[in-house]
C-alpha cells in the first residue's frame, strides 16, 4: 500500500531528509515575528478503516470524519501538540519548527469539513526573538489553562509559559523551574505530554508532564506534577513498545494518552489509553484501559497531538493531529472520533 511505503523507506534517507525540510522551515521564523494569515487546504477523509469503509465504531471511539492537510506556506507542517478550545472550532497547535498554528475547524452536518481563519507565527522567547533563534525549535508539548499556554520543548528540557490570553500569539515566553534532573532525560525522548485538570477534578491547576520514552530503573515512563513550587513524581508504565506523543485531560477528569510505536517491519501505529487523575501521586505506578488501538490498516501517520470538547449535545468529541516532519513521504491529518459512553 501506498501509505505503508512512507515507513518503509531507509531510515537514513528519511532522517536526513527530515532535517534538511524543517531547517528550511525554521529559517523563516528566526526573524519574522509578526502572525502571518495563511491558506490550509483540508481534503476529507471519508472513512477510518482503509478495507471497510462503513465501518464507524472502533473500540471505545466512533469516527466522525477528518481531513488531511496541506498549505504552500513553507512553515506549515510538523504539528506535534494540540489544544481545542471549548466551542469545537477554534484550535491552537504548535509545530515542531517552534511555531504557533492557529486556526478554525468547518463543519458540514457534524464533520470537519475544512481549515479557515488559519495563522501562524514563532513562539517567541521572553528577549522578543523566536525560540528558533535560541536553538528551542523542537517544541513537542501544549497545555492551556485560563490563558496560559505551556509549551514543552525537547532536546533543551524546558517548559515555557505564554500569556496568550493577553498578547496572542505575539506573547513571549517564560521558562518555569524546572527539576536538574530533567537534564537526563533520554536525547529526543522527552517532553510530549503537557496537561492541567480543570476545576473540580483532582489535580486541578496543576502542571501534569509525561515523557515519551525517558525511562525509570524499572523501564517505565517518568512522570511529574508541578504543583504550586511543589513537585511530585510518579511513572507510567509503559507497554507493547508504545510512546507517549500527547495528552489531555478528559471532561469527566481522566488524563487521556495518545501513544504511539514504529517499526520498519509493522510500520506506524497509535493508541488511546486513560490513566485515573486521582492515581496520580508521589511515587506511584499507574495505567489504566486503552480505548482503541490503529496501525497501518487506518487512516493514520505519525499521531502527535490530541485535543477534547464537548458538543452542546453532551458528546465527548476527540480531535487527532499527525507530525508529518515537513517529509513529503507523510501526512497532517485531523481526525475526530466521538468517546461513547460519556
Amino acid at each position: 500500500m501506498r501509505l505503508r511505503h512512507r515507513w518503509l523507506w531507509p531510515g537514513a534517507i528519511a532522517a536526513a531528509l527530515a532535517a534538511i525540510v524543517v531547517a528550511y522551515a525554521t529559517e523563516g521564523l528566526r526573524t519574522s515575528a509578526a502572525p502571518t494569515h495563511i491558506i490550509v487546504d483540508a481534503s476529507p477523509i471519508a472513512a477510518f478503516d482503509n478495507r471497510d469503509p462503513t465501518r464507524l465504531r472502533f473500540g471505545a471511539l466512533e469516527f466522525r470524519g477528518g481531513l488531511v492537510l496541506t498549505s504552500k506556506y513553507r512553515a506549515f507542517g510538523g504539528i506535534s501538540a494540540l489544544h481545542m478550545e471549548p466551542d469545537g472550532e477554534h484550535f491552537l497547535a504548535v509545530t515542531d519548527n517552534g511555531s504557533w498554528l492557529k486556526a478554525r475547524i468547518v463543519y458540514a452536518n457534524g464533520r470537519p469539513a475544512g481549515i479557515a481563519d488559519a495563522e501562524m507565527a514563532p513562539a517567541l522567547a521572553s528577549d522578543g526573538r523566536a525560540l528558533a533563534a535560541h536553538g528551542w525549535y523542537d517544541t513537542e508539548s501544549l497545555a492551556e489553562h485560563d490563558g496560559t499556554a505551556y509549551v514543552g520543548i525537547e532536546r533543551v528540557e524546558k517548559i515555557v509559559r505564554f500569556d496568550i490570553a493577553a498578547s496572542g500569539l505575539a506573547a513571549k515566553g517564560e521558562p518555569i523551574e524546572v527539576p536538574p534532573n530533567f537534564r537526563t532525560f533520554t536525547k529526543n525522548k522527552s517532553l510530549e505530554c503537557l496537561a492541567v485538570p480543570g476545576s473540580g477534578a483532582p489535580h486541578a491547576g496543576a502542571l501534569i508532564a509525561v515523557t515519551e520514552r525517558s525511562l525509570d530503573a524499572h523501564g517505565n515512563l517518568r512522570a511529574f506534577i508541578f504543583d504550586s513550587g511543589r513537585i511530585e513524581r510518579f511513572a507510567v508504565r509503559r507497554s507493547d513498545d508504545f510512546d507517549v506523543s500527547d495528552c489531555t485531560v478528559l471532561p469527566h477528569g481522566d488524563l487521556l494518552l495518545l501513544e504511539r510505536s514504529f517499526s520498519l517491519l509493522k510500520g506506524v501505529a497509535m493508541r488511546l489509553r486513560r490513566i485515573p487523575l486521582a492515581a496520580l501521586k508521589e511515587g506511584a505506578l499507574v495505567d489504566g484501559p486503552v480505548l482503541v488501538t490503529a496501525d497501518m490498516g487506518y487512516q493514520i501517520d505519525n499521531m502527535e497531538g490530541v485535543g477534547v470538547h464537548r458538543t452542546s449535545e453532551g458528546e465527548t468529541v476527540l480531535t487527532l493531529v499527525s507530525d508529518d516532519n515537513f517529509s513529503p513521504i507523510q501526512r497532517n491529518l485531523l481526525l475526530q472520533f466521538t468517546l461513547v459512553g460519556e
